[in-house]
């Protein structure tokens, strides 16, 4: 059915991830995925979906090294652990106010989004009820997932066939896999575009781990950031807003590409591996 091209986490999150070979999947996600988070005095959880507050978090990188600690790569490439205390006093001086890097979520935590002008962005009666921040910025707000920093699922997979798709509907547009932050980017060996709408409910066999698959993949304004040596460019999620807004829940057709995913077995995802189709019983 196909195969996992590129394998991706990010032990902080909203800072620029890492490629990986081979990674251990467990109950909680990928080893070592949003593992960290950084955070303010008011309760929020950095998030570049409200890039005006948190936009800088993307020129930072995070990584785990080969004994499996975590490290942070600053913009003047400055190299720290997670765990010293001067990587909080640099981060503060960088966002120009208070923060910390913690492994604990906050148990109010609160995760802010931007709300983009073209529809589909968010639900509706999100867009309704949004206010107007300190940076001016029309924002909503709700939780991560509980005891995670994860905004919902555990586990993001993207397929080529949907970025291939998107390519013909924006040609101008670089829809480069590493825009839409996921952790499997999945080859299906050609087709149509957006194939993982139809494995709803199913179970996906990724190497040794069974997978889920739980709902489409919302897109927020992430996509249309500088990633890396990827330029900003707000055409990417006017383009998906426009050719694939579909049901999510109960909130209303949205615009999506990729899925969420639940992990129902452990086990070792490499890239290479090959990926098995099951329907829902």
């Amino acid at each position: 059915m196909g195969i996992v091209t590129a394998l991706y986490r990010y032990p902080v999150k909203s800072m620029l991830g890492e490629s990986v070979i081979a990674v251990a999947v467990t109950e909680g996600g990928l080893s070592g995925d949003r593992a960290y988070a950084v955070l303010d005095g008011t309760g929020a959880v950095g998030s570049v979906k409200h890039p005006r507050k948190w936009g800088v978090l993307l020129r930072c990188r995070s990584r785990m090294d080969d004994s499996g600690v975590v490290r942070v790569v600053l913009p003047d490439g400055t190299d720290l652990p997670v765990e010293d205390p001067d990587l909080g006093v640099r981060m503060s001086k960088l966002l120009g106010r208070q923060v910390s890097v913690s492994a604990v979520v906050p148990e109010h935590s609160r995760l802010e989004r931007a709300v983009p002008e073209y529809e589909g962005g968010v639900p509706e009666a999100a867009r309704e009820s949004a206010s107007v921040d300190t940076t001016g910025e029309s924002i909503t707000s709700g939780n991560v997932a509980p005891g995670t920093f994860f905004d919902f699922g555990k586990v993001h997979l993207v397929t080529t066939a949907s970025l291939d798709r998107m390519r013909t509907v924006y040609p101008a547009g670089d829809f480069d896999a590493r825009r839409f932050r996921p952790n499997l980017v999945v080859n299906t060996h050609g087709g149509p575009g957006f194939p993982e709408d139809a494995w709803l409910g199913s179970r996906l066999r990724v190497g040794e781990a069974l997978f889920r698959v739980v709902v489409p993949t919302p897109r927020c304004v992430i996509p249309t950031l500088g990633h890396d040596e990827l330029p900003p460019d707000p055409g990417i999620m006017r383009a998906v807003a426009r050719d694939h807004r579909i049901p999510v829940f109960d909130l209303g057709r949205l615009s999506c590409l990729g899925v969420y995913l639940d992990v129902l077995e452990a086990g070792t995802v490499r890239v290479g591996d090959s990926i098995t189709l099951q329907e829902a019983s």
